[in-house]
């Protein structure tokens, strides 16, 4: 069954459940050659909205899941139900947990340094006891020169990763998944500050939070400093463009 994707304001967002994502998700696993899939909220649909370039990027990804609640309302109201409410982190786990099941061997990318991800893994097997984890890195916070991400790449594969979850924050896991889709034989999961929430650095939000479209009232709360400008000017923006262009298509209707 083909997947619609449908915009939200300037990106592109695909129309699935959880179910039908995940499967999609191992499917690519299995192919053995290079996808990518975005996690987006809105902070991500505010710097499509702002750069020709990531739109391209996100355009081009093998999947869009709707991971921020207000997305998944986003498109409701313009009238498309048959969306879901995916999380990333939700698909992460359920990967985790059919790792051994569905074959899929794991890999690690980013963290905020090797001792984080070192946790992530720790957490990952203690949960998930049967988890294939054959790789993990954390990138430095520059620019890997080109012997450096050959390398990675060619390690990549020589552990035959076929689930590689990518966290270093968005966009800059996304110019990361689409500039290796043709280099790495793997699906790409851009799973933002997951790392983060897995290895105890970061809280998680209570799930009612979570479902009720407040999360980020949680993760400023936990993080104004670091959030204060992402959710001050991205929120109110997004709200703006997003019912500009709703009353501007019911006129046309009209």
């Amino acid at each position: 069954m083909k997947i619609q994707r449908v915009p939200v304001i300037r990106m592109g967002v695909d129309l699935i459940g959880f179910d039908q994502a995940l499967n999609k998700v191992i499917e690519l696993a299995h192919r053995g050659a290079g996808f990518y899939v975005c996690v987006s909220n809105v902070h991500m649909c505010m710097e499509v909205f702002d750069s020709d370039d990531l739109k391209r990027v996100v355009d081009d990804a093998d999947l869009v899941i709707a991971d921020s609640r207000v997305i998944y309302a986003a498109q409701r109201i313009l009238g498309h139900k048959s969306g879901g409410h995916v999380r990333g982190q939700d698909i992460m786990d359920a990967l985790c947990a059919r790792s051994a099941r569905q074959n899929l061997r794991i890999g690690l990318y980013g963290g905020s340094d090797a001792d984080v991800l070192e946790r992530v893994e720790d957490s990952i097997r203690k949960q998930y006891p049967d988890a294939s984890i054959v790789y993990r890195y954390a990138p430095p916070f520059r620019s890997l020169t080109p012997e450096e991400d050959r390398q990675v790449i060619d390690e990549i594969n020589a552990a035959r990763v076929n689930v590689l979850f990518v966290g270093i924050g968005c966009p800059k896991q996304e110019y990361w998944m689409a500039a290796h889709k043709g280099s790495l034989d793997c699906v790409m999961l851009g799973v933002g500050a997951a790392f983060d929430f897995i290895s105890g650095a970061k809280k998680h939000a209570p799930r009612w939070m979570q479902k009720s479209g407040l999360e980020w009232v949680f993760r400023l709360c936990s993080e104004p400093k670091r959030l204060w400008k992402r959710y001050f000017k991205q929120n109110p923006r997004f709200i703006y463009h997003f019912f500009k262009g709703l009353f501007l298509k019911k006129r046309k209707v009209v």
